[in-house]
């Protein structure tokens, strides 16, 4: 029996729209491969290996879960992982459940180390969280945007209007994601928690065919920022810097 031109053309018409998809992803996204599950997604032009995203992504699930099952609902809290360094903002209750969130985070598999940026008090409305949302949206568009900064390998969040960014960059890049964040409408303040490298080793990670601009010639020794300091007029503690915002 010949199949009715309805059936026929099914074939041809999900065909169709799979490639069309395939354009329109390719035009608005970076390039992603799946990882061993459907909900992991690798970004190939991040500097970390595939292997450390995945763990960064492990690390922060792993961190957020067992920090709420320790807390309960009095505690908001959010983890960010970038090469094992685990980020962590929100609200908490007290003193001591910001203490007890540190211990947890320690605790966690793979974590480095723990910058603990929780504040103490009532959890951030719902207005608030959804102003974090947007700045956070805004600054990872504009540093798409600017020239010498390499988004791809930059983790940003935002709370309570405090942008805190993350990644594998040289000193030129860092302070150019940081000037570019910290010009954003909104942003209170940009605390850098990046990982410094050589433009060197920053060629290296990024691969053929690319070149980190307006570097200084010098490159400087590899080291990782831990601590950021609380002030928003400009300065530095342990390599860590704020942004002050005009």
């Amino acid at each position: 029996m010949m199949p009715d031109a309805k059936t026929a053309a099914r074939p041809l018409l999900l065909a169709a729209l799979i490639g069309t998809a395939a354009l329109t992803l390719s035009a608005c996204a970076p390039l992603v491969v799946g990882g061993a599950a459907a909900t992991t997604a690798v970004v190939i032009t991040d500097r970390r290996t595939s292997g450390a995203q995945l763990e960064d992504q492990n690390i922060a699930f792993k961190a957020e879960r067992q920090i709420g099952e320790k807390l309960g609902d009095t505690a908001r809290v959010n983890a960010m992982s970038y090469n094992g360094v685990l980020l962590l903002t929100g609200d908490v209750p007290s003193e001591a459940a910001k203490a007890q969130a540190t211990t947890v985070a320690q605790g966690v598999q793979h974590v480095k180390s723990v910058v603990n940026q929780l504040k103490i008090g009532p959890a951030a409305s719902f207005g608030t969280r959804s102003n974090d949302t947007w700045l956070t949206s805004k600054v990872r568009t504009t540093l798409l945007n600017t020239k010498y900064v390499p988004s791809a390998t930059i983790a940003v969040t935002t709370d309570h209007g405090v942008v805190y960014l993350m990644g594998l960059v040289t000193e030129a890049e860092g302070n150019y994601a940081a000037t570019a964040a910290s010009e954003v409408g909104g942003v209170a303040k940009v605390v850098k928690l990046f990982e410094v490298i050589s433009r060197e080793e920053a060629l290296r990670l990024s691969g053929p065919g690319t070149q980190p601009q307006g570097q200084p010639s010098n490159s400087s020794t590899p080291q990782q920022t831990r601590a950021p300091i609380e002030s928003g007029s400009g300065g530095s503690v342990d390599g860590v810097q704020v942004m002050p915002i005009k």
